[in-house]
């Protein structure tokens, strides 16, 4: 089972942030967002699945005036059924709201409006057509990211992007087929392939791919790839040893951080050595209740005996 860990620890600097965001990803998501807003492309953000926040804080750097940022988890919550409640217990059974909320204020005064509960609720609470960037990171049940697909496209404008998360790992089957099944058979159109995300669009996907032909082809920290499927171009990129782009530190960066409260106490340091000149006492000592123990307990004659052997030995030794 996934824990979630220690929240009296604030993150310092968003790597600080436990969760699944790896530097491609990053890089994707900053070009991508970057271009709409260079467009003048305004529009809400939405993130289905948010675990302990990573890729919603950042997200949350691209939030401009006007703009609405719309999270939606189960969080400590109850699933809407079965397999979903199954899945929440074995990989994020001690994820809570309050975690997630305490390592967004680390980077943003504001938090995101958040919807505690299925992914079912974003169809009435965010509004068709507002937003430019979808990032879907939920339930890994076939069923549910149907529906999440389904619920990106009525929430994307013209120009708007969706990401899948997942598309094609070995235990997200479900993801995978909701995913192609989208392209092949719902009008989704994939933009690109990062090793984990499939990035989308329901509108032309040629003119941002020239673009980002064009960047990818001009870095040394990416590999490129391109191939057609069924009718589409599809763009692999897979990281070369890149560097993420620059993030602003927390408001706890420079701050010592807080010792742990299970910490183990402290040995008590060893008892020094006795100093080899004070063990004759100590021997004498012990012979001495040796022979005393030995006076009570011995017969009176046998006492005698060995008293006088034992002055006898002496007087020869002198």
């Amino acid at each position: 089972m996934t824990t979630a860990p220690d929240t009296a620890r604030p993150p310092h600097r968003l790597d600080d942030v436990p969760g699944w965001f790896p530097v491609l990803d990053q890089v994707l998501f900053e070009w991508l967002l970057s271009r709409q807003e260079s467009a003048g492309l305004g529009g809400d953000l939405l993130e289905v699945g948010v675990y302990l926040g990573k890729s919603a804080i950042f997200l949350g750097r691209h939030l401009r005036a006007g703009e609405r940022f719309t999270v939606c988890d189960l969080f400590e919550g109850d699933a809407p059924d079965d397999a979903n409640r199954a899945e929440s217990t074995k990989s994020y059974g001690t994820l809570t709201r309050r975690a997630f909320e305490q390592n967004y204020r680390a980077f943003h005064d504001e938090l995101p409006r958040v919807l505690q509960g299925p992914s079912s609720l974003v169809p009435a609470e965010v509004e068709p057509r507002s937003c430019r960037f979808v990032h879907i990171d939920g339930s890994h049940l076939y069923a549910h990211v149907h529906d999440d697909i389904g619920a990106a496209r009525e929430a994307l404008k013209p120009g708007g992007v969706v990401v899948l998360d997942d598309f094609r790992s070995e235990h997200t089957p479900g993801v995978s087929v909701a995913a192609w099944e989208a392209v092949l058979n719902r009008g989704l159109k994939p933009i690109c392939l990062s090793t984990q995300k499939l990035y989308g669009t329901w509108d032309d996907p040629e003119p941002v791919q020239e673009e980002l032909l064009a960047v990818a082809r001009e870095r040394r920290d990416c590999h490129l790839s391109v191939q057609q499927a069924a009718g589409h171009r599809i763009i692999r990129l897979k990281s070369k040893d890149m560097k993420a782009p620059p993030f602003p530190p927390s408001r706890y960066a420079g701050q010592t951080p807080a010792p742990r409260t299970n910490a183990a106490p402290a040995r008590r340091p060893a008892a020094p050595a006795t100093p080899a000149a004070s063990t004759a006492p100590v021997r004498r000592t012990s012979r001495s209740r040796a022979r005393r123990l030995a006076a009570d307990l011995l017969p009176p004659i046998l006492t005698r005996a060995l008293r006088d052997a034992r002055a006898g030995r002496n007087s020869r030794a002198r």
